[in-house]
């Protein structure tokens, strides 16, 4: 099961109830708007982790975040902490508030909530997204027997087709952009 659809699945009803609460709006509603961001944010980690030292980078802050606690315990979302780390989140993911503000912007339009409360959701959703990487990267970590290996786990994710080459992943990524 791909991670992002995990926070979309029967057990994470708390957390679209959290964040359906946070927004003011229904938990159908919140389910559109989810729909809308994680592939974005999942297209933003997978480009991100192919630059530079993008995949160190998100390794390390997964073996050193607490992010799995927005899965655990949604109410966590409630706090000023959470808006604040979901915010540094996507400054990795997508670089510049321009894009974020453009992501919003778009899952409004899509599914006709009013940006604003895109806006509003939009860290919330980045943070709980860390949250199931890092919650998948610590349940991988449980069933191994030897030294984890975040980096072939991240890079499973990253493998779409399940082919073992994630070039061919991110260009039709790319494509989907032009």
């Amino acid at each position: 099961m791909n991670i992002f659809q995990s926070i979309l699945g029967d057990q994470n009803s708390q957390l679209v109830n959290q964040l359906a609460k946070q927004a003011g709006l229904d938990s159908a509603d919140v389910q559109n708007i989810l729909g809308q961001l994680l592939p974005a944010l999942s297209n933003g980690i997978k480009q991100n982790t192919t630059s530079g030292n993008g995949l160190q980078s998100l390794v390390q802050a997964l073996q050193n975040g607490s992010h799995a606690k927005y899965l655990e315990n949604p109410e966590v979302l409630a706090e000023p902490s959470a808006t604040a780390e979901g915010n540094a989140i996507l400054g990795h993911i997508l670089g510049s508030k321009d894009d974020s503000r453009n992501l919003a912007r778009h899952a409004a339009e899509a599914t006709g909530a009013d940006e604003s409360i895109v806006k509003k959701l939009l860290p919330l959703v980045a943070a709980t997204a860390m949250g199931a990487l890092s919650k998948t990267a610590g349940q991988a970590n449980s069933n191994s027997t030897s030294s984890p290996d975040l980096g072939n786990l991240l890079v499973s994710f990253l493998d779409s087709n399940k082919d073992g080459n994630i070039t061919d992943d991110l260009f039709n990524i790319a494509k989907k952009l032009f």
